[in-house]
């Protein structure tokens, strides 16, 4: 076993990134799971459905990656991970509460799109090492959760059918519509400003017509 490598209990061996990636793979595949499903009951309507569709697809995956890791040797992801998936929902949570619906579920596609470009590298890391299945499962769940991220993508541009529930606050919550209020007039004062001879100077110095 090289330098680069972490044991496992069978005597192979796996890149320290690929252990690294493995750990946040648990993490943010928790984390995806655990917003989605928060963000749908948030929004409602049409999106609520593509977001917790995808919220289940997830957590299949977290389900599946826990016994795949354990079958190599590696145990104790989900604790491991707790502190950093509980910051990352307050986080998300944090976000939710100052954006639009329209804003809140594109951003929810990023969600997604970490997760499965972690897939692809962690199937790529696999391939390296010579474990067809190990890379196997990664492209499966890549394909996954891809057809989930394309379904959220969808709703959030079907938003466009309505532009006024595209711009309502995502949290319809006393706090939510507030921190809404102020992320709107932040907005409006910039909008003013764009729109003001000392913006139009601004611009202007700065070589932006």
């Amino acid at each position: 076993m090289g330098a680069g490598s972490v044991p496992l209990t069978d005597g192979a061996g796996m890149f320290r990134a690929e252990h690294r990636a493995l750990r946040e793979l648990h993490a943010t595949g928790r984390q995806l799971a655990s917003h989605w499903w928060r963000l749908g009951d948030r929004l409602g309507g049409a999106p609520a459905a593509s977001l917790q569709n995808g919220a289940a697809v997830a957590r299949g995956m977290v389900t599946e990656l826990s016994k795949t890791t354990a079958e190599r040797g590696l145990h104790g992801f989900p604790a491991a991970q707790g502190v950093g998936h509980r910051l990352a929902g307050l986080r998300n949570t944090a976000g939710d509460l100052v954006l639009e619906r329209n804003q809140a579920l594109r951003l929810a596609v990023l969600d997604a799109e970490h997760v499965t470009t972690l897939l692809a590298y962690l199937a790529a890391l696999a391939e390296k090492r010579g474990d067809a299945p190990l890379a196997t499962f990664h492209r499966h769940w890549e394909g996954e959760i891809a057809a989930a991220r394309d379904a959220v993508r969808d709703a959030a541009v079907a938003l466009a059918d309505d532009p006024e529930d595209a711009v309502r606050p995502a949290d319809d919550s006393i706090l939510g519509r507030a921190g809404h209020s102020a992320a709107t007039a932040i907005g409006t004062v910039g909008e003013a400003f764009d729109g003001s001879p000392l913006g139009k100077a601004a611009r202007k110095a700065t070589g932006r017509q």
